[in-house]
């Protein structure tokens, strides 16, 4: 072991050489940060993140790990034992810190930034102050040569790598990196600059995780270097397959109009400069389609690399996603256009398994969630941080911005307003309900600039007016409605209109109406919808309730709220629980949606007893849309603009503290920007002082967090037995195991610790294999009916082996 190597592959007994791997991992991050104008410091970061690797101690714990040095050798060490002990990650820190530190200030602010991003690149990005006020990046800095061995490394680096890394760190490549940093934070508020600095190290921090990523897992399995695309997407051919389809559309119906109209409309803007944009089109007015139309064209005017849907919840994920791909994929594509990411089934401590299988999202177009999305920003640990990149100069369109989390509005406003002015992103937030996402009460803090001008629906109120097609009914008593009662006016509006929608708030109510309903109607005609189904059922339930509405068959749905955000299905009547006025706009659009009849009705009612004390955003919804309602006497002016934006006015005043994510007495804000745990923070003093770490651990993109757990429907039993199988192969196949991991995300659900607990406590929770971290469901615990069910609901397990 003459030559220093990275990695070893035991199919062919072939070694990769460090230095080889320094390269291809600097060249792949270049690549990444030249989308910011810091190619050479992608190239830097990569060429110093394993020069640890270099070390007597780690080339002969690699040896020892491989065979190549025998136990009795001398120079044998314990790798089993001694796995991620030996640090090869600090070293390339110091020696940046050294090269930079001298040149004052700004010289150790520029060297900080690559140095936290190299010694994290195994853990997540570290504190550089801890919640107790620690200078922690001085301390891993200085941490001792014996450890980190840079006195050694220094004398065995390869001479084209030295040579290479001098050039990147002579003065005017500090200067030009600090002149971009400039940029980044200039006329900037002290905690918007300070987030701006975390920002870019978080960028390029998911760019040398996914460059080293890459690399690794190309090196395991070269067959991954043919299916690797870095070719930005011929745009051209979506169009042209778009608009051949617009062209053969037939207008059956006057709302069909107004839909062609809006879509002319993005078309129209589609080649303004990158921006911020709204589109603003009440329910049913095809905001989908639009967007995606101005997204094609906006991308090939601006020679953009790829189109992100952020869509609020999985449910709605497949249905956007199957639209799409039936609009522009063909057989003859040799890649697909599009990918669907449901969720994370693969854990975040990662075996080598599921390290090698993670997507980075690099297909043209891609479907997530905007808890994803949310969790790429802020997170910690690796997984997500890698996909951060990808990003710039994209268009993200976010569909349903209204689900926002109060919490993550600061947040989020600093990261997009980053993604905006410094990555080349376009950025575009649809709705029927635009929250006040500008105009916040502490702007300080973080808000959206939002130009009227890039509203790219045309005039809002007169489309409000004209895609008008329910009138409400308000039935809400003093003493509130009792189940029995609910469904009985369940069944009367079945009756009198043929099908009918009703809308809870819980799951539990969800359950408890569906079960008094079934006792008096026929159970061909009622179904049941909650998140403790899996996509694929949901799916399924929702193509049989579709075409019973075509054959006009009774339907009575009963539903939690996903119901609401983006599914195409249209009902006479709807009964909605009281919520906030932006779900009631929502469940609006799930009746008379295509404007088949004059008017549907919309009844809402407000159940006796409704435990959600501790669902905030309900609870708190309901209170302002209750006082917008008593000022707005007209039922017809519920949802139109101006009490829509009363409505979110008090619904932002009254939760304004909440903005920041507050963490007991401090937030989530601080700790990424000036951060509250520096004592002696002075505003003119340039350095990073993010608690990452500790904001990373406490970020959840949702108030409970939640734990995936493959469920045994339909293919799901096949897939999951397979991944065990898979997992179980000493000769595993890292696109293998990938595939299934993509086909098992619409056979999975997230359960909240409080269900997780209960199943795992009934024996109903296994392993897909000791250590995998992928965990399935017993068949006897997930029902045909309602799904996940904590109490058995078959006779017969499902072993999955």
């Amino acid at each position: 072991m003459n030559t220093a190597i990275a990695h070893y592959r035991e199919t062919d007994s072939t070694s990769q050489p460090l230095s080889s791997h320094l390269q291809n991992v600097a060249q792949i991050g270049a690549g990444f940060c030249n989308k910011i104008e810091l190619a050479d410091i992608g190239e830097l970061l990569g060429l110093l993140h394993d020069l640890g690797k270099y070390s007597v101690t780690f080339q002969n714990y690699l040896g020892s790990a491989i065979g190549k040095i025998d136990s009795d050798a001398d120079d044998w060490i314990d790798a089993k034992h001694q796995k991620g002990k030996i640090d090869h990650s600090t070293a390339g820190a110091q020696w940046i810190w050294q090269q930079w530190k001298k040149y004052g200030k700004h010289g150790e602010l520029a060297a900080q930034i690559v140095a936290i991003c190299v010694a994290s690149h195994h853990s997540g990005l570290i504190d550089c102050l801890t919640l107790d006020s620690e200078d922690n990046f001085i301390k891993r800095i200085s941490k001792d040569d014996k450890k980190t061995h840079l006195s050694e490394v220094n004398d065995k680096i390869d001479q084209e790598i030295r040579a290479r890394l001098e050039q990147l760190c002579d003065k005017r490549m500090l200067e030009y990196f600090l002149n971009r940093l400039k940029r980044i934070t200039q006329e900037k508020p002290i905690l918007q600059r300070d987030f701006n600095l975390g920002m870019v190290t978080r960028f390029l921090f998911s760019a040398l995780i996914d460059a080293d990523r890459q690399d690794s897992a190309d090196f395991e399995t070269p067959s991954n270097l043919q299916l690797r695309n870095a070719q930005r997407p011929n745009w051209s051919i979506a169009i042209e397959r778009f608009e051949t389809a617009l062209k053969n559309w037939s207008a059956t119906a006057p709302i069909d109009e107004i839909r062609r109209r809006i879509s002319d409309n993005c078309y129209q803007k589609a080649t303004r400069d990158r921006g911020l944009y709204t589109l603003s089109v009440p329910t049913g007015g095809g905001k989908t389609l639009a967007s995606l139309r101005f997204a094609l064209h906006h991308a090939q005017h601006h020679h953009m690399d790829r189109i992100f849907y952020i869509i609020p919840f999985t449910s709605i994920i497949e249905q956007n996603a199957a639209a799409i791909r039936d609009l522009l994929e063909h057989d003859e594509d040799i890649a697909p256009w599009v990918l669907e990411h449901h969720s994370n089934i693969e854990p975040e401590y990662q075996t080598w398994h599921s390290k090698l299988s993670s997507e980075n999202w690099s297909s043209p177009i891609v479907l997530t969630t905007m808890v994803q999305f949310l969790e790429t920003l802020f997170s910690g640990g690796t997984r997500n941080a890698r996909r951060l990149h990808q990003f710039a100069n994209s268009v993200i369109i976010f569909d349903e911005i209204q689900t926002l989390p109060v919490k993550m509005v600061h947040l989020f406003c600093n990261a997009l307003n980053f993604l905006l002015e410094q990555t080349q992103t376009t950025a575009l937030l649809c709705t029927a309900t635009q929250p006040l996402l500008q105009g916040l009460k502490y702007p300080n803090k973080g808000e959206l600039k939002i130009n009227n001008e890039n509203e790219l629906t045309g005039d809002v109120r007169e489309l409000f007016e004209k895609l008008e097609r329910i009138e409400f009914v308000d039935q809400r008593r003093p003493s509130g409605w009792e189940p029995d009662e609910i469904a009985q006016l369940a069944q009367q509006q079945l009756n009198e209109h043929g099908n009918t929608l009703v809308i809870v708030n819980t799951k539990s109510w969800a359950k408890k109406l569906y079960q008094i309903c079934c006792e008096n109607i026929d159970k061909k005609s009622i179904f049941h919808l909650s998140t403790h189904q899996c996509p694929a059922h949901r799916k399924a339930l929702l193509t049989t309730i579709k075409q019973r509405l075509i054959d006009k068959q009774p339907i009575l749905l009963i539903s939690t709220q996903l119901i609401e955000a983006g599914v195409d299905i249209d009902f006479n009547s709807v009964i909605r629980f009281m919520a906030g006025l932006d779900s009631i706009a929502q469940a609006a659009g799930r009746c008379n949606r295509h404007g088949t009849h004059h008017r549907g009705q919309v009844t809402i009612v407000n159940p006796a007893v409704e435990p959600i004390e501790r669902l905030v955003d309900i609870r708190v919804g309901k209170e302002c849309a209750d006082r917008v309602m008593r000022e707005f006497t007209s039922t017809t002016e519920w949802i139109k603009p101006e009490a829509m934006n009363r409505y979110f006015d008090y619904y932002f005043y009254q939760r304004a503290e909440e903005m920041c994510y507050r963490v007991g007495s401090d937030s989530i804000l601080s700790w990424l920007s000036c951060n509250s745990k520096n004592s002696l923070y002075k505003e003119d003093k340039m350095k990073l002082q993010q608690s990452f770490m500790s904001a990373g651990s406490a970020f959840k993109a949702i108030d409970a967090p939640t734990e995936p757990v493959l469920v045994p429907y339909g293919k799901g039993e096949t897939i999951i037995a397979e991944l065990s199988a898979r997992a179980a192969d000493k000769n595993f196949q890292p696109m293998l195991y990938r595939k299934l991991l993509r086909s098992a995300q619409p056979y999975s659900v997230n359960l909240y610790a409080n269900d997780w607990r209960k199943l795992s406590e009934s024996g109903a929770i296994y392993e897909i294999a000791p250590g995998e971290g992928i965990y399935y469901l017993d068949s006897r615990h997930y029902s045909d009916e309602w799904g996940i069910s904590h109490e058995a609901v078959a006779d017969m397990p499902f072993l999955g082996i």
